[in-house]
């Protein structure tokens, strides 16, 4: 690789896998995307009858012997295996073989929120009823953050810099961020990134919904998300990962690689105001986007698309969208904003990454995905185009992806098109 000034460095997407809640794979999701598509259910993996809370937007169809051994699938909890999955499909998606050659120059950047929440439950449980010398030798490995990338740099055999951010449901998108600045500053040719996130447990259900934050329509599963409508309760929890490869751009043309699109730009910015609420003006998350703009050297004049963080919790909503309108002025009237949200459920730590696969998909495909059950616009979200209920299509030459991590982590991520 010719040796570059880290502004000189460009990063392009060449592969990427998905599960989700509403299709697994690139050609299922994004048929679902198109068609508005609820991936939100009634929970059947567990007894519910106690909780507020008893939907969720739960994979049905996953089955890890599809993706690795089986032996290997049983020392991993849920998250991890939804990573290892997600990262055989990117890899073989942008047709990258990791061997002797590339190795040390392929990386992986995984995030996750929560991690093994659902290996924690089971083996409390064995605790309590069987006592400390039944609980598996690989609690410890199975519940770690860390654990999906290392997973996936084992399945992988990527030897580069393994990481991962765990900036609770800004953890997909700082690990793509930081993913592109490693390569930017030429640490790494190729980066294996995103997030990977399986909380619907007992704990986990009960803990956010005894803090008010997700939805109790139970009567109505699939209208039950509703970001930015008046009538919006919180958030339905969803589960999946998203993974990219991330290429530096001569190594993935000298390759003949496909190219989906190109990042150019990361923002980042804290909050420092509460351990789960934004700043009610909403600057912080201005200050984010122009972060991110900042460092693509992006007009904002060019944006056509804002994947929002999109939650469907009361404040979130409102101060996301005041940011945007104070971002972006006269031109916010212009834009096309949704919550995919609405249709994959919040993902948590695989909330960003899956919302970039959408918003790549958007940029290389030219459409807008919906906020679907937008019904009633909540006035106080500033009357902004928030693509109601249907796709729309539309070129897209330039996107943004907004996500908000509990803490006070904000982070922006900006797609364009590839243009040699």
């Amino acid at each position: 690789m010719t040796e570059k000034n880290k502004c000189d460095r460009r990063v392009v997407i060449t592969g990427m896998g998905v599960i989700s809640a509403i299709g697994t794979g690139l050609d299922e999701f994004e048929a679902a995307l198109i068609s508005g598509k609820s991936g939100a259910s009634l929970i059947d993996t567990f007894d519910t009858s106690g909780h507020s809370t008893k939907i969720a937007a739960q994979i049905k169809d996953f089955n890890p012997s599809d993706y690795m051994d089986f032996k290997a699938s049983k020392r991993m909890d849920r998250f991890a295996q939804f990573a290892v999955a997600a990262a055989s499909m990117a890899v073989k998606d942008a047709n990258l073989d990791i061997s002797s050659s590339n190795e040390n120059d392929t990386g992986v950047y995984v995030g996750s929120g929560i991690g093994g929440l659902l290996t924690l439950e089971v083996q409390h449980k064995i605790l309590l009823e069987r006592g400390a010398a039944r609980v598996t030798p690989f609690l410890i490995p199975m519940i770690i953050c860390n654990m999906a990338a290392a997973q996936v740099s084992i399945f992988t055999g990527a030897k580069g810099p393994v990481s991962s951010a765990t900036t609770a449901c800004a953890a997909g998108s700082n690990s793509i961020g930081d993913a592109f600045e490693i390569i930017k500053r030429g640490a790494a040719k190729v980066m294996i990134a995103g997030g990977s996130e399986a909380a619907i447990t007992p704990l986990g259900m009960a803990g956010f919904s005894n803090m008010n934050a997700m939805s109790s329509r139970n009567d109505e599963p699939k209208k039950a998300s509703r970001p930015f409508d008046v009538d919006r309760d919180g958030f339905v929890m969803g589960e999946g990962s998203g993974i990219f490869i991330l290429e530096e751009l001569e190594y993935a043309v000298s390759r003949g690689a496909n190219i989906y699109a190109e990042i150019f730009g990361y923002g980042m910015s804290g909050e420092a105001f509460h351990m789960t609420a934004l700043e009610e003006t909403g600057a912080n998350v201005i200050r984010c986007i122009n972060n991110c703009l900042a460092e693509g050297e992006v007009d904002k004049s060019k944006i056509d698309y804002i994947n929002a963080h999109g939650t469907a919790t009361p404040l979130n909503d409102v101060v996301e969208s005041v940011a945007i309108k104070n971002c972006f002025g006269k031109y916010a009237e212009q834009l096309n904003i949704s919550s995919t949200k609405s249709m994959h459920g919040h993902c948590l730590g695989a909330a960003g990454a899956i919302e970039a696969v959408a918003t790549v998909l958007a940029v290389k495909n030219d459409f807008i995905p919906p906020t679907i059950n937008l019904d009633n616009p909540d006035i106080n979200c500033g009357g902004l185009n928030f693509t109601p209920n249907k796709s729309v299509e539309k070129k897209v030459d330039y996107a943004l992806s907004n996500s908000m991590g509990f803490g006070g982590h904000n982070v922006t991520i900006g797609f364009k098109k590839f243009v040699e």
